[in-house]
Formats: structure tokens, C-alpha cells, sequence
């Protein structure tokens, strides 16, 4: 068990550097601001835009099928908040910015079915493999979490939880920053949290 555990901290160890990769501060969407308006295909190949969900609150979730702290989360905890959340009007879209020259770029159909594989129900999944919609949200690891509210604002940026590990025993014992922002918007609160470093891969972008 020891041993396991040394793993995954060197697992997480090798992603440290992600962390601190683009300061909160460069990025171009700020909390408070509009949420930048965007229109990416999604993997069935339709138009998705994000005025699509005007009047709704909107999770923008950054993926990597090949990162070990996406993978982490799809051990159950992602597909039960998008599921959750879904049952109570919120649209979640889940975003690949993957350049297409990248190990871990999935096409279209590949990321379809892996989200499939993992029983995930995200209302899309768009493909952003030029990286401009993710630059400019200031995305910059897998997963990074914005919150956008209803008059589409921008209201959380960061992670998803307050562990940054890639163990999954860790999730029962961490905050869940995206539970708790989504469960206060929609009860009209201020969020708690609103700003925080997100943990995970370094998101492969196109040069």
C-alpha cells in the first residue's frame, strides 16, 4: 500500500509544474466579468454556442481522458455532479482544447465513446483542439472548472475540489468547490469560494 502510494504521489509530483504554469492573473476571463462568448463543434459535429444557455447557469469543465486526475474524477464523482446538476437545470459543458498533434488528442468519435464508456452525461462535449476558447477562459489544466451564472457572469474559477491529488480515496475528504458554488447559486447566495488554483495536467495546446 505504501508503495501505491508513493506512485501516486509521484503521479501527482509530475503534474505539480501544470499548477503554476499560467498565474490567476494572465487569465483573460476574470470573475465578475461576462463569461466569453463562444461556438465550438460538438463531437456529433453540431454548433454549440454558448448563448445556446442564456437564462441558465453553466459549468465549462476542461478534460483529458489521458490525465490521471481526470481520470480520477471519473471514477464517479464527475458523472454524479453532471447528473445532479443537470435534474435542476444546469447546462454542463465539457471542453477538450487537446491540440490534434498531441498523445492524448482523442477525435471526435474516440471522445464520444470514452465519455460514453464512463456512463458521463454532460449536455455537450466540444472539441476546442485550436485552444482559442480555452485561452481565453484561461483554462490551463485538466480539469479546470469555471461556473457561469445565469445572466451569464462568470462566478468560479479553479478546481474541482480542494485535495490536489491524483487519488481517488481522496475525494470523500476534500471540498467539492463545484458542489458547493453550483448548490449557492442556485439559491441566490454569494459564492464562498470564487477564485482558486486549479490542480492538473498542463492542458496540450496548439502552439
Amino acid at each position: 500500500m505504501q508503495r501505491r502510494d508513493f506512485a501516486l504521489r509521484l503521479t501527482a509530483l509530475a503534474a505539480a509544474p501544470a499548477l503554476g504554469a499560467l498565474p490567476l492573473t494572465a487569465m483573460a476571463a476574470g470573475v465578475g466579468q461576462p463569461a466569453p462568448p463562444f461556438a465550438l463543434r460538438n463531437t456529433q459535429g453540431q454548433t454549440v454556442r454558448l448563448e445556446d444557455f442564456k437564462g441558465k447557469p453553466v459549468v465549462l469543465e476542461w478534460t483529458n481522458p489521458g490525465c490521471p486526475f481526470v481520470r480520477k474524477h471519473y471514477q464517479g464523482n464527475m458523472q454524479a455532479l453532471q447528473k445532479a446538476y443537470a435534474a435542476r437545470g444546469v447546462a454542463w459543458l465539457t471542453v477538450n482544447s487537446t491540440e490534434t498533434a498531441s498523445a492524448d488528442h482523442l477525435a471526435p468519435a474516440a471522445l464520444a465513446q470514452w465519455m460514453s464508456d464512463q456512463n458521463a452525461s454532460p449536455t455537450a462535449v466540444l472539441m476546442d483542439e485550436d485552444g482559442r476558447v480555452g485561452k481565453a477562459y484561461g483554462a490551463r489544466v485538466t480539469p479546470h472548472m469555471y461556473l457561469i451564472n445565469a445572466e451569464g457572469v462568470l462566478v468560479y474559477a479553479g478546481a474541482i475540489d480542494s485535495i490536489a491529488s491524483a487519488r481517488v480515496a481522496d475525494i470523500e475528504r476534500a471540498t467539492n468547490y463545484v458542489r458547493q458554488g453550483l448548490d449557492e447559486l442556485l439559491a441566490g447566495r454569494p459564492l464562498s469560494v470564487s477564485v482558486n488554483q486549479a490542480y492538473g495536467c498542463t492542458i496540450k495546446y496548439k502552439s
